[in-house]
């Protein structure tokens, strides 16, 4: 099952209307994202699951891992985060229709569990504040980073409604929760690695301190050679 799943995450990937070629060439924004701001990633999550889940799966994560990982309770999980009755042990999937999702965009729209990864933050951060109207595109957009995009502007409400800081601010919440989502065991081995290098900061200490009273010995002691 695991093997099926990444193997159309793959496929899904490879039919993504999401160019690399044209992403290189686009000068990228920095995110400059923080996995360790629980507040940005709680009101990423809200906006990811509110404003990209009706086409885009994360099917790696588990609603009840996020609400462990961002101190959400089974309460607001299921308040801000679940709309179609999930359970809080499933893993985040779209209920759009492969066959129509096909029909309307072209492709299957990606699974994103992995999109931070495999694109990097900036990517992301500049590609979703990247919009603009093209009459000549089936959806009245097009996109900067990536040139005749086959998604509609999913964001367009969000940046009517909030000043330019404050969209700029919000896509970077998504953005933060989807470098989350990429690697959710990033918040602990950042906290661990701090505790990890404390340690080995002591014991190297230590080590020097111990290989100097064996040299004494070396150089010194019962072990120097005689003349």
């Amino acid at each position: 099952m695991k093997k099926l799943k990444i193997l159309s995450l793959s496929i899904a990937l490879s039919i993504l209307s999401f160019n690399v070629s044209a992403a290189s060439k686009a000068h990228l924004d920095h995110a400059d994202t923080d996995i360790m701001d629980t507040a940005s990633l709680q009101n990423g999550a809200k906006l990811f699951m509110n404003y990209c889940s009706g086409c885009h799966a994360i099917s790696f994560m588990r609603y009840n891992r996020i609400g462990k990982d961002l101190g959400l309770s089974d309460e607001l999980v299921a308040q801000n985060l679940m709309f179609a009755g999930e359970k809080t042990g499933e893993t985040i999937t779209t209920a759009m229709p492969e066959g129509a999702a096909a029909k309307w965009f072209g492709g299957v729209p990606p699974d994103l569990s992995l999109v931070a990864r495999s694109k990097g933050t900036d990517w992301i951060y500049t590609y979703l504040r990247s919009f603009y109207d093209d009459e000549s595109r089936i959806f009245g957009v097009n996109n900067k980073v990536l040139t005749n995009v086959s998604m509609p502007d999913a964001l367009w409400s969000l940046r009517e409604s909030q000043s330019e800081a404050e969209f700029d601010n919000s896509v970077r919440d998504i953005t933060n929760f989807l470098d989350y989502v990429g690697e959710p065991a990033k918040l602990i081995r950042l906290q661990l690695g701090k505790w990890v290098l404390l340690f080995l900061g002591i014991l190297f200490v230590l080590v020097y301190l111990l290989k100097k009273e064996y040299w004494k010995d070396v150089k010194y002691g019962i072990w120097r050679p005689r003349d």
